[in-house]
């Protein structure tokens, strides 16, 4: 891998037409025309000043997108590193992360700090800052349910700009960071309200079961964040052995009358009711019932064999075959069950 290098004129560690490939958990190989890193608030600023007409793609982690063709303008790496911990009454603690800060790392050191919350959502890949645009979920949990606000820089103007829980309109995997802001600016801290209060929760999915199996009878938090990651280790492949970003597909949320026609059909349709009208399905129980679990093509890429809702890049694949994959799966879907499939990982 190149390594970044500081550029007189932007004062930024930079690179110029690299591969992207290491910056990507799909580990797709597309180009870029720049790569700059930032390490400091005046480097982003610096971005700012420098950026003009520019085009720009922010990665943290880089677990959340795949990549079809090669990118003409700058690829900005958030690299703000900093951890904070602020009492407040009631036995609660105001939490604040930059945006580069590994999100796992980050839940561990709640944890290390017997602050809870977030023990839910170990071993989710990415950064800090990509954590309120997605609204990342897992086992019961999402950040909304825990968020306070963050801090983002215009992208144009330079303009900071604190954004409330209200204001960031958290959706389900989604914020207005995906929509209406799309592309306008770089969160650079995000804050959690957590509690030092210890409250788990283990009713979501198999962490009961993982516990049961661990002979853990009364869990900590710290007990509930070991069983998801010993769960997610157990389904999910490591981006460093198997190129993945994690689930690919959203769990879709379809009418009730469409649930019972389908539960009708497949009593084991696994369904989580949203209100009285909707219920989220299972989109992985979907893509396996199709038929795509474990699917290979021609040992490069394919649908991960215990998990159906990730797939995978074994070796020489593109962006756009793995895309291709996805849109075959789509279809099948919706033939099978008249269910439309979202995909939860970005397109470029």
């Amino acid at each position: 891998m190149d390594k970044l290098r500081l550029d007189r004129e932007t004062g930024m560690n930079s690179l110029n037409n690299t591969s992207l490939k290491p910056y990507n958990t799909f580990g797709i190989d597309q180009h870029a025309s720049e790569i700059w890193e930032i390490h400091t608030d005046a480097d982003v600023q610096q971005m700012v000043t420098q950026l003009g007409q520019k085009k720009l793609l922010i990665l943290g982690g880089g677990s959340n997108i795949l990549l079809t063709r090669d990118f003409d303008g700058v690829v900005v790496l958030n690299r703000l590193k900093g951890l904070h911990g602020k009492p407040l009454e009631d036995q609660r603690v105001l939490v604040s992360a930059r945006a580069g800060e590994n999100w796992h790392k980050f839940v561990l050191w709640t944890l290390e700090n017997n602050w809870y919350g977030l023990e839910n959502l170990s071993l989710i890949p990415g950064c800090v800052g990509a954590a309120p645009m997605q609204n990342i979920g897992a086992y019961g949990v999402e950040i909304k349910d825990l968020f306070h606000s963050l801090d983002a820089v215009h992208l144009q103007t330079g303009e900071h700009r604190t954004f409330s829980r209200e204001e960031c309109q958290f959706g389900y995997r989604e914020s207005i960071f995906k929509r209406e802001l799309a592309g306008q600016y770089l969160i650079t801290d995000v804050r959690f309200i957590l509690s030092k209060q210890a409250q788990v929760h283990t009713a979501y999915g198999a962490i009961a079961d993982e516990l049961r199996h661990m002979g853990i009878e009364n869990p900590s938090p710290s007990d509930v964040s070991n069983a998801v990651i010993a769960i997610r280790s157990s389904k999910l492949p490591n981006p460093a052995e198997i190129g993945n970003a994690g689930s690919f597909f959203k769990n879709p949320v379809v009418e009730m009358a469409l649930v019972q026609k389908l539960q009708a059909n497949y009593p084991s349709l696994p369904v989580y009711p949203v209100d009285e009208n909707h219920a989220k399905v299972a989109a992985g129980w979907l893509i396996e019932q199709a038929g795509w679990k474990g699917f290979e093509k021609e040992g490069r890429y394919g649908v991960h064999k215990k998990q159906a809702l990730v797939l995978v890049h074994y070796r020489n694949a593109t962006g756009i075959e793995i895309w291709k994959l996805s849109e075959d799966i789509i279809r099948d879907v919706e033939h099978k069950f008249g269910i439309a499939l979202e995909r939860e990982v970005n397109i470029l």
